[in-house]
C-alpha cells in the first residue's frame, strides 16, 4: 500500500478510536498488524506516538470554553461551594497523578502486553462485557432520585482516586481502553453517563500528552530506549505530518459527535462492538498462532 495512502488510513483509525470506549491501542496495534506494518520498526513506533497525540491535542481546542471557565472559577468552583482539593481541575490531576505513578513502575510489564494479540483480544472481550452490564446497571437514574454526580463541579475527591485507579488496568492492557476504564468506573460511583464522559476526556489530556510527550522526547533524543526513531527524510516527515492532521480532525469530530450521542444514547453499542471484535481477535491470534 502506498505510504501515503497508508498514512491517511491509519490516522483516521486512530482518530476514530481514541476517545471512543473500543480501545484506539488495540485498534491501531491490530490494523498496522493486518496492514503489514512492522510493529518492530522504530519509524513506525514514532508514527503511533506523533498520531496519538494528534489525537489527543483536540481536546484543548474542543473543550476551551469549558478549561476557561473551571479557570477562572479556580478555587472555589461555578458555586462557590469549591477548595483546592475538589475542584474539578485538582480533581483531574489528582486522578492523573494516581493513575501515572503505578503505571510509571510497571512500565515493562505494559510493553510486553503491547506485543500480545491475545492480551488485546481477551481486553477487549472481558472489557466489553463489563462496560454492557455496568451502563444496563448504572447507566439511568436510580428510582426516586437522580445521579449522586451530574457534573464535574459536584464530584467529590473519592471519585477522583476511584477513576484514576480504574485507569491503570487500560495502562497495562491494551485493548481494555482509556474511555471505558473511567467511564465505567465513573458510572459505579454514581456519576452520569455525560459527566464521567466528560471527566474521562478531561483526565485524558494530561495523561496521554504526558505519556505520548515523554514517548515522543525519549525518541527523538535517541538515547537507545527502543521506543521509536525520526525520520530521516522529508517523506518520512510527511508521512508523520499527515497522520497528525487526519488523527486530530477525525478525533475533534468523534468527541463532539460522541458528548452529544451520551445525552441520548448509551454505552451498550459500544460494548458490544468489542465483544465481537474481542471474539474475533482472539479467533484470529489463535489460528495465526500469535
Amino acid at each position: 500500500m502506498n505510504d501515503y495512502l497508508l498514512s491517511l488510513l491509519l490516522g483516521v483509525i486512530e482518530g476514530l478510536t481514541e476517545f471512543l470506549p473500543v480501545s484506539s491501542t488495540a485498534h491501531l496495534r491490530l490494523s498496522e498488524a493486518v496492514l503489514g506494518v512492522d510493529l518492530g520498526n522504530g519509524y513506525w513506533k514514532m508514527y503511533t506516538i506523533v498520531i496519538q497525540l494528534g489525537a489527543i491535542l483536540c481536546l484543548p481546542i474542543y473543550f476551551r470554553a469549558r478549561i476557561s471557565e473551571f479557570l477562572a472559577t479556580f478555587p472555589n468552583g461555578r458555586s462557590g461551594n469549591r477548595t483546592v482539593m475538589d475542584h474539578p481541575l485538582s480533581l483531574t490531576a489528582i486522578a492523573f497523578v494516581v493513575t501515572a505513578v503505578p503505571a510509571l513502575l510497571l512500565t515493562k510489564v505494559i510493553g510486553k502486553n503491547l506485543e500480545s494479540i491475545y492480551v488485546m483480544g481477551a481486553a477487549l472481550l472481558i472489557g466489553g462485557v463489563v462496560m454492557w452490564v455496568v451502563d444496563a446497571i448504572y447507566g439511568m437514574p436510580r428510582a426516586g432520585g437522580g445521579y449522586k454526580t451530574n457534573d464535574m463541579e459536584e464530584m467529590t475527591l473519592g471519585q477522583a482516586i476511584w477513576i484514576g485507579a480504574c485507569q491503570i488496568t487500560s495502562a497495562v492492557f491494551p485493548g481494555t481502553s482509556r474511555s471505558m476504564s473511567t467511564i465505567a468506573g465513573g458510572q459505579l460511583v454514581g456519576m452520569s453517563r455525560s459527566a464521567a464522559l466528560e471527566f474521562s476526556f478531561f483526565l485524558s489530556m494530561p495523561t496521554m500528552i504526558a505519556a505520548t510527550g515523554y514517548d515522543l522526547f525519549k525518541s527523538l533524543k535517541g538515547g537507545g530506549s527502543g521506543i521509536g526513531v525520526a525520520p530521516t527524510d522529508l517523506h518520512g516527515w510527511i508521512i508523520l505530518a499527515i497522520g497528525f492532521v487526519v488523527s486530530f480532525v477525525v478525533a475533534y469530530a468523534v468527541v463532539a459527535w460522541f458528548m452529544h450521542w451520551v445525552r441520548r444514547g448509551g454505552f451498550a453499542p459500544f460494548a458490544v462492538y468489542r465483544i465481537v471484535v474481542g471474539i474475533a481477535v482472539l479467533a484470529w491470534a489463535t489460528s495465526a498462532g500469535r
